[in-house]
Order: structure tokens, then C-alpha cells, then sequence
């Protein structure tokens, strides 16, 4: 039935002439009154095999149908591309969550399958080199601690509290949108490297103080440190929080996808850094360091002074 009703309606080759150098097709096709009426196609006579005839409309449904004009394959399969744009306030990370749910539950034939590609493919791709240089980065962190403090102990104590410098960030990313996105990631990572820059100095100098100003390993010894440390610290975070509060008052503007979220998540956790480095590294280092100076015996101390 499909061959025959192609005949009428697309037509068929059967056969060749030959004429001087020139070959030309014969084709076996329907005169155009048959074949671009919708009520003479439905009424269209075919031959069966046990003799008579049926009209086309009693084996088969005739509409009209759109149909592709264009096939494209990737990996030796047809695809075909559904595009869309988004519209509103939302981010492309949640709707992505939102579209793989619904495609989810699609009971798509047999032979078929769904798959996002675009902007939300290159999304993630970017996510993932971000976070594997990311760990990447703090690996090399660890071992810069471990160069600037001469101690796996204190290098590991206080990379263990770097985490908490980030929590402002998160609360920050959570408050604005709830969304974790690319340009937050980018704020984290930033967020860690100035946490891990005042913290260096802040131990280093209680480290300078006990060893080149004679300072003994006490209390009082990181809260001098703190207190000057303290300017240094809080100038970092202001003059790095008055650069990005402009992108977080203009809120998040088409073309600021990346921006806003980034600055959101700095300046949250520029706060709780900043409480972290004055506060929890001094107490962590009174907890877990030891002094520097090297003890000396009793005889020795209380030996008396050369002329």
C-alpha cells in the first residue's frame, strides 16, 4: 500500500533513455489534479493481492503533516535539535534541573533518547575543570602551609579551618538565590585564597614576634599579633568589598550571570573570614603550636651570666 500510493504522490524511476551522450530518467507519477487534492488522495484506488480494489482512506489515515526538510546526524544517529531560551529571573542551573526532571519521566520509543547540550553542556564542563583545578589549588595550599609554618600539624589545623571563612559565602549564595552557580564558584575560590592569605600572616607573625622579639609563647602573644594584624586584615576585606559592592547593588542584570552571583558569595565571606582570621586562627594557634624558641636546660638558666 505505502509503494503504491507513492507512486501517485511522489512518482517512481523506471527506467533510462539513452539519447546522444545524455541520460534521462523516466518516472511513473500521478497528473498534479490526483495528487494535490486531500479528498482525491483519500479516494485513490489501489490494487489488492486477491483481486479488487480499496480506496486509500479504508487502510490508511491521509493528513496533512509537517515534516523535517533537513536530517542531521552526530555518531551515526539522526538527532533532532529543540531549542530554547530562557525568560525571567531564574538561573540556568535550575531550570537544567528542572528540564532533566521532566525528561526523566518521559517514556521516550524505542530507539530514542533525550540529551541537553548547549549552553548547559559547556556549563558543566566549566564546573568541572573549575573544581578539579580547584583541588588542585588546595593541595597546593597545603603545601604552602606546610613551607610557611614548618609544621604538618599547624599546616593541617589550619587548613582544616579554611572551610569556615566560606560559610558567610554559602549563607550569602543561599539568602540570594539558593542556586551554587559558576560565578560562585569562582567567588569560593576566591573567598579561600584571601582567607588563606590573611591567615599565613596572621600565624607568621606571631611566629616573628616569639622568635625575633623574644615575645614568650603565651596568651598575650596572639593577641598582639591579632591587634596588629588587625588593620591589615580589615583594609583587605573593605577596599575588596567596596570594589564588588557595585555589581551586588545593580543585582543580577542580563550579562552579570557570572558577576553577581561571585560578588555575592566574596562579600558574605569576606565577613566570615575576617571574623575567622582574628578571632579562630590566634585561638587555634594558642591551642595547637608550640613555641618556637628552644627550651632552655635549668642548670643553664640558672647559671651564672660571664664577666
Amino acid at each position: 500500500m505505502r509503494r503504491a500510493s507513492a507512486v501517485w504522490v511522489q512518482g517512481i524511476e523506471v527506467n533510462d533513455i539513452w539519447k546522444a551522450t545524455r541520460v534521462f530518467d523516466v518516472n511513473v507519477w500521478s497528473v498534479p489534479r490526483a495528487r494535490r487534492n486531500l479528498s482525491t488522495l483519500r479516494n485513490l484506488l489501489l490494487d489488492v493481492p486477491g483481486g479488487g480494489q480499496v480506496r486509500l482512506a479504508q487502510v490508511a489515515t491521509v493528513r496533512l503533516a509537517p515534516a523535517p526538510n533537513v536530517i542531521k546526524r552526530e555518531a551515526a544517529s539522526r538527532r533532532i535539535d529543540v531549542a530554547a531560551n530562557l525568560s525571567g529571573t531564574r538561573d540556568l542551573g535550575s531550570v537544567v534541573t528542572d528540564v532533566e526532571a521532566r525528561l526523566a519521566a518521559v517514556n521516550l520509543p524505542l530507539g530514542y533518547s533525550a540529551k541537553l547540550v548547549g549552553e548547559s553542556a559547556e556549563r558543566a564542563s566549566a564546573q568541572a575543570t573549575l573544581l578539579t583545578f580547584g583541588l588542585v589549588g588546595a593541595l597546593g595550599i597545603l603545601l604552602l602551609l606546610q613551607a610557611a609554618f614548618a609544621s604538618w600539624r599547624l599546616a593541617i589545623v589550619f587548613f582544616v579551618t579554611l572551610p569556615l571563612a566560606l560559610a558567610g559565602g554559602v549563607l550569602a549564595a543561599l539568602v540570594s538565590g539558593g542556586n551554587i552557580s559558576l560565578g560562585s564558584l569562582v567567588g569560593f575560590f576566591t573567598v579561600f585564597g584571601i582567607a588563606a592569605r590573611n591567615g599565613i600572616l596572621m600565624i607568621n607573625h606571631c611566629q616573628h614576634l616569639e622568635r625575633e622579639e623574644g615575645v614568650p609563647f603565651s596568651p598575650a602573644l596572639v593577641l598582639r599579633s591579632a591587634k596588629e594584624r588587625l588593620t591589615p586584615i580589615l583594609m583587605t576585606a573593605s577596599a575588596t568589598g567596596l570594589a564588588i559592592l557595585p555589581l551586588i547593588v545593580a543585582g543580577n542584570l542580563p550579562g552579570h550571570e557570572i558577576e553577581h552571583p561571585m560578588a555575592v558569595v566574596i562579600l558574605g565571606g569576606l565577613i566570615t573570614s575576617t571574623v575567622t582570621n582574628l578571632f579562630v586562627v590566634p585561638a587555634l594557634y594558642l591551642r595547637f603550636a608550640k613555641s618556637w624558641l628552644p627550651a632552655r636546660a635549668p642548670e643553664a638558666a640558672s647559671a651564672p651570666l660571664p664577666a
